[in-house]
């Protein structure tokens, strides 16, 4: 009888002490927080200051018609930014970390559904053909990196706006620059550049041939009638728009693939040219 009573105590004394442990609160996993300057694959993680980030969508003139996406989106916070003006936004990040903790965010700002973070490699993704159906890029990569992707970027729709927080690329020239201002002390400056339509070669047009030699954005050389040769001069490619001077006369136009149309003024002689190359 002894003996069963003991057998009944540890019974019940195992069954209070399995209620006791169940009973107690599960502790939940804290949430991953980044830390400035902690390393990631290519470059340690510096968030960019948000009033940088507004003025980064300002001169990219991002639209509800516009594709956006950020290369290294970390936090999240310029793909969220973008978001909230009504564009398609998404991010491509390496950490997976970071990846989950801007999907937390995205859905705090109320903007889940339309700021899409993807975990992955910048230049991986853009054998995909993924980022590269962008018409708005930003990016916050280290000069190298920039210089490396700058290819992949060349090679994309004329008219796609790229802009950097504070770094170049290399002797690629910007077409334009701005700093957030306020409060902004570091990381305040971006730059963009348009991605340009490929011009270089030889062109047949209503006024004679036109020989362009290209180096990014900037373009030189002649436009030749006969046996009258015209120096071009002041020569730039803007996306898909075209400017130069030569003989004295103004041309603009816009290239579309293999053609040309524009129109050009000279003094009192203003009309329209075209052409094919």
């Amino acid at each position: 009888m002894l003996r069963n009573f003991n057998r009944f105590s540890v019974m019940l004394a195992t069954l209070l002490f399995s209620s006791v442990v169940l009973a107690q609160p599960a502790t939940a996993k804290k949430e991953y927080e980044p830390s400035v300057g902690q390393s990631g694959k290519d470059v340690v993680w510096v968030p960019t200051p948000q009033a940088l980030v507004d003025r980064m969508l300002d001169l990219a003139k991002l639209t509800t018609a516009d594709v956006h996406y950020d290369l290294g989106s970390g936090d999240g916070r310029t793909v969220i930014t973008a978001a909230k003006r009504g564009g398609k936004a998404y991010g491509i990040e390496y950490n997976p970390d970071m990846v989950e903790l801007a999907r937390r965010n995205a859905q705090k700002e109320g903007v889940a559904d339309k700021a899409i973070f993807k975990q992955g490699d910048i230049f991986t993704e853009a054998s995909k053909k993924d980022y590269t159906q962008a018409s708005v890029i930003t990016l916050f990569l280290l000069p190298d990196l920039n210089v490396k992707l700058r290819p992949i970027l060349l090679d994309m729709k004329p008219g796609v706006r790229v802009v950097s927080n504070s770094f170049s690329m290399g002797d690629w020239k910007e077409d334009d620059k701005i700093t957030a201002g306020g409060d902004c002390t570091s990381w305040c400056t971006a730059y963009m550049w348009i991605i340009p339509a490929k011009v270089g070669g030889n062109w047949k047009t209503s006024r004679g041939t036109l020989n362009l030699k290209q180096e990014y954005q900037m373009l030189s050389g002649s436009l030749n009638n006969g046996n009258v040769s015209a120096i071009v001069s002041d020569a730039k490619m803007l996306g898909e728009q075209i400017s130069f001077t030569a003989g004295g006369a103004q041309y603009t136009g816009r290239v579309s693939g293999n053609s040309i149309e524009g129109t050009y003024k000279a003094g009192a002689d203003n009309g329209r040219w075209s052409a094919t190359k």
